[in-house]
């Protein structure tokens, strides 16, 4: 059975406790494209990862793992969780169907205070997944572009979806719940 996880990033803290706002993992994109892959006979995770504004990787892991991943697994992630999706893909030699890392994050500047973005990217992850691919906006934020430069260099096979004026992929950049050409590329 095809199936896919969608993966937040990191808020601030504030954001994280606003009550007005929704959870991480139903906001932006994430519920409108889980809906979306549902209907079209993909089940669909996206799990709310533990206190994502202080993250600690083998926290994040405990609450990933509980799902089968394998190569019917399409694996999505937005900030930062695309950059923990590339570090816990670099450290387990899995198989898996799809990685879409939009507007991947992994900390370049050194923001987090622990161990979370503390590996070397596995050169060899491209032959483990069906395919790989970066959305990446030219107007996010630098740290972002800093990282997208990053992985192509250590993954120059990569596949990298340039758009403008999307900014992080969040709503407040979008002026949208909708992502349909990370739908179509997911389905397609």
């Amino acid at each position: 059975m095809k199936s896919a996880i969608i993966l937040h990033g990191m808020p601030s803290k504030e954001e994280y406790f606003n009550c007005d706002r929704s959870s991480q993992s139903n906001s932006h994109w994430l519920p409108w494209l889980q809906q979306q892959l549902i209907v079209n006979g993909v089940l669909t995770q996206t799990p709310e990862l533990p206190e994502p504004y202080l993250p600690v990787y083998e926290e994040w892991c405990k609450v990933f793992e509980q799902f089968t991943i394998d190569e019917d697994t399409t694996l999505v992630g937005h900030s930062c969780g695309a950059g923990f999706l590339l570090r816990w893909l670099s450290e387990n030699k899995i198989e898996v169907g799809k990685v879409v890392l939009v507007a991947p994050w992994f900390d370049p500047v050194k923001e987090i205070q622990n161990n979370f973005f503390d590996f070397e990217i596995d050169r060899d992850i491209l032959q483990r997944v069906e395919v790989m691919s970066i959305f990446v906006s030219s107007d996010d934020e630098k740290t972002v572009l800093d990282s997208v430069e990053i992985i192509t260099k250590q993954l120059p096979q990569v596949e990298v979806k340039r758009f403008e004026g999307k900014g992080h992929f969040t709503f407040g950049d979008m002026k949208t719940e909708k992502f349909p050409e990370l739908l179509e590329y997911i389905l397609g």
